[in-house]
């Protein structure tokens, strides 16, 4: 004999369970309602109402309200009053067609397909008409899982359109993915396809149970690819929400989180204590009031971390990666090494493409590019200027800055978000990092895209200021210790730059007494040039005079024979032109001693060189040189001093030809006019010996010479220099051992 007993079932506990038979059919749909709701409110409560965040707003308000709908069609016990919420309802998704065409074009920047935004519209206001008739809805389908429409004729082309609509974005959206070259749309639209476009589609689903079908509507698990979507929207700022979302989250969820319990406390409290008619208490309100109180900050704090852990943890240990970077900065006193730990540790935690070190130039006008090995690409050798608008954002938000921000922050500023966005690109940065110090911006860290192809999320950037923060600090240090390293370098200096100084003093009161004897000689030698020159020069001009007029005489002549006549008149004009000769360079002479201190004549450079030829000519004319004159035509006259500048080509010539080996090559004079300067140059180029390359930097010093002893004084160069220098012009020598010398002389056209 078998015994059996039964227990009998307290009420309560019979009206819970058909509670939970009944509602369980619903939980799917509630959460994508709630899912979706959450979305869009994110989205609504933007500050920046860009066209893409308000068509993604209106799709999850109308999936939240599709979701409310199958939700309420269940629980309405009125099916009359359930048909006319759920056309109601359709009235308004109709209309999820077009709006999920436009946003998929804003999202993508497609402006040329208006057409078929067209098309989508003109198709939902035609349904219109028949929403409201069993021709769109004929009632409702009762399954085991509960109930859904039943379609009408025109819900079958409504079905047809959302078919065509959610294949049609999808490819879309994959031709999008295919072309992009940038994470962070990679990203977006990887979500995208991941959250709407799949919601979408298991949306799309329910039209066969609501074709009379036998099957659980797929539709209602719409919130799983919603969540998916909600993820990249939390964990990447896909579209731009701003940190205002990863406050707001726990207190959603928390707020959810206690509703719900709230609500499945009071039912379980009347299901097992008041079902037998005991009437209401107001004990379970206060109880829960109670707990609320007690509770909610721990429970927030909780769900807080939950979701830092879930949505912005990166894949490193954030402790350990700033103690290990603190130590091995601590060690080190010079700026090379720390930017290269920060470089190197910044590229190879967070796995990125390239990083990009910018700091501030001594003089603190601009910023210029520091580079550590090999982690740099090729790169622009061009900064930003402390006049940049980055700058002055940078050093009033003090955080981390991509093109997100910039567009949010800098949308009123159209320039100067160009400006901030162009630098972007030029820098291929993805993210800037900066480096501050009391306010002031001491450099930035360009960062390029992660090789992963990840984004960057919040815990990755409060590590990289802190970084930033904790190398700005080490970098100062290194800069005081470097600072005092030098102090300390310069004291011990002192007492052998004393005694130098003294040593030069006393080399230098030497070499001033030669120089005087020396100048004293060769200005002797200048008056008795001068001298010679002015004697030589009056009966040049009597000969000159006689023998012109010798010519014409002879010339008038009639009664002589004609061979003598021509002969006589060959010699004297033979005569005439070698006294012309003498003549100019007797002029040549006068023209390169006059001894004056004005240096505002108008002086033609190409005659100055003439002149120096001329007088130069009768130390070259038997060997074989070749003299190359390249001169510019209406070469415009400098200010200057014609003597001076005499003395200087005759220096620069006379070295030319005594660089020639063997006395043989060529010497090529140019001038030129550099309009956009303002200044005429003078290239004066050799095929000589050359000069090697530790002679090169002492060639202008005085006293210095190449020549063998008693060949020369090693001043021509050096007063050379100095008279260029009067004319407030340069000259600088080229040279390669065994190629020749260039000497390139450049005076301006009109001194201030």
């Amino acid at each position: 004999m078998i015994w059996s007993w039964t227990y009998p079932v307290p009420a309560g506990v019979a009206h819970l369970n058909t509670l939970l038979i009944s509602y369980g059919a619903i939980v799917p749909p509630v959460l994508g309602f709630f899912v979706l709701t959450f979305i869009f409110l994110i989205a609504v409560l933007r500050a920046e109402k860009n066209q893409t965040n308000i068509l993604f707003a209106g799709i999850c308000f109308l999936g939240a309200i599709m979701n409310a709908d199958v939700a309420l069609v269940n629980l309405i016990s009125d099916k009359i009053l359930a048909l006319q919420i759920d056309r109601w309802t359709y009235h308004l998704f109709v209309f999820s067609l077009p709006l999920y065409i436009r946003f998929v074009h804003s999202f993508l920047g497609i402006g040329h397909r208006k057409w078929i935004e067209g098309i989508a519209y003109l198709f939902s206001l035609s349904l219109l008409f028949f929403i409201s008739s069993d021709l769109f809805i004929a009632g409702f389908h009762h399954y085991s899982f509960g109930t859904i429409a039943k379609a009408g004729p025109v819900f079958h082309v409504f079905s047809a359109g959302v078919g065509f609509t959610v294949f049609y974005c999808l490819v879309v959206l994959l031709k999008g993915l295919k072309s992009a070259d940038d994470n962070h749309q990679k990203n977006r639209i990887k979500y995208l396809i991941g959250g709407m476009g799949i919601t979408a589609l298991v949306l799309a689903l329910n039209i066969l149970p609501v074709s009379g079908i036998d099957m659980y509507p797929m539709g209602n698990f719409s919130f799983l690819p919603a969540i998916f979507l909600a993820f990249g929207v939390l964990k990447y700022d896909l579209f731009d929400m701003g940190a205002m979302i990863r406050q707001g989250t726990s207190y959603f969820i928390l707020t959810g989180v206690l509703t719900l319990v709230y609500i499945f406390f009071i039912y379980l409290f009347n299901a097992l204590f008041l079902a037998s008619g005991g009437g209401h208490s107001l004990l379970p309100p206060f109880l829960m009031a109670l707990l609320i109180v007690l509770f909610f900050n721990p429970l927030r704090d909780r769900v807080q971390k939950t979701i830092d852990n879930l949505f912005y943890r990166g894949k490193y240990d954030y402790q350990k990666l700033l103690e290990e970077i603190s130590r091995d900065m601590a060690s080190l006193l010079k700026f090379d090494q720390i930017r290269d730990l920060l470089l190197e540790r910044t590229s190879s935690v967070l796995q990125l493409s390239r990083v990009d070190l910018l700091m501030l130039n001594a003089a603190g006008n601009g910023y210029f590019y520091q580079h550590a090995g090999n982690l740099c690409e090729e790169i622009s050798e061009d900064g930003f200027d402390r006049n940049h608008p980055i700058v002055h954002f940078l050093e009033i938000c003090r955080e981390p800055l991509d093109k997100a921000v910039v567009h949010r922050q800098l949308h009123s500023l159209p320039e100067r978000q160009t400006e901030v966005i162009t630098l972007f690109d030029r820098l291929h940065a993805v993210l800037i990092i900066p480096l501050l110090s009391r306010n002031r911006l001491l450099g930035v860290m360009a960062l390029g895209q992660r090789k992963s192809g990840e984004l960057f999320v919040e815990e990755d950037r409060q590590l990289l200021m802190t970084i930033a923060n904790q190398s700005v600090t080490a970098m100062e240090h290194a800069w005081a210790y470097e600072k005092i390293s030098m102090m300390n370098l310069e004291l011990e200096r002192k007492v052998e730059e004393r005694t130098a100084d003294l040593r030069r003093v006393l080399e230098e009161k030497e070499r001033t007494q030669v120089q005087l004897i020396r100048s004293e000689s060769l200005a002797a030698i200048g008056q008795l040039v001068a001298g010679a020159a002015h004697e030589l020069n009056n009966p040049l001009s009597s000969a000159y005079s006689l023998t012109q007029t010798t010519v014409e005489t002879i010339g008038s002549w009639e009664n002589v024979k004609i061979e003598l006549r021509n002969e006589v008149l060959d010699d004297l004009d033979f005569s005439l032109r070698e006294m012309r000769r003498a003549r100019d360079i007797v002029r040549s002479l006068l023209d390169l001693s006059r001894q004056t201190q004005n240096y505002m004549e108008s002086v033609n450079l190409s005659a100055v060189i003439d002149n120096a030829l001329r007088v130069l000519h009768n130390q070259y004319k038997k060997d074989p040189i070749v003299i190359e004159r390249n001169y510019e035509e209406d070469l415009p006259n400098v200010q200057g001093n014609f003597a001076n500048l005499g003395q200087v080509f005759i220096n620069m010539i006379k070295n030319a030809i005594e660089a020639l080996p063997d006395r043989r090559g060529t010497i090529s004079l140019t001038t030129r006019y550099d309009r956009l300067a303002d200044k005429v140059i003078v290239q004066c180029r050799d095929t000589g010996a050359g000069i090697s390359s530790d002679q090169l930097k002492e060639i202008f010093n005085p006293f210095f010479t190449t020549k063998p002893v008693g060949k020369g004084t090693g001043l021509g160069l050096y007063i050379s220099h100095e008279i260029i220098k009067k004319h407030e012009g340069s000259i600088r020598v080229e040279s390669e051992k065994g190629k020749g010398t260039i000497f390139n002389i450049e005076i301006p056209r009109n001194r201030e």
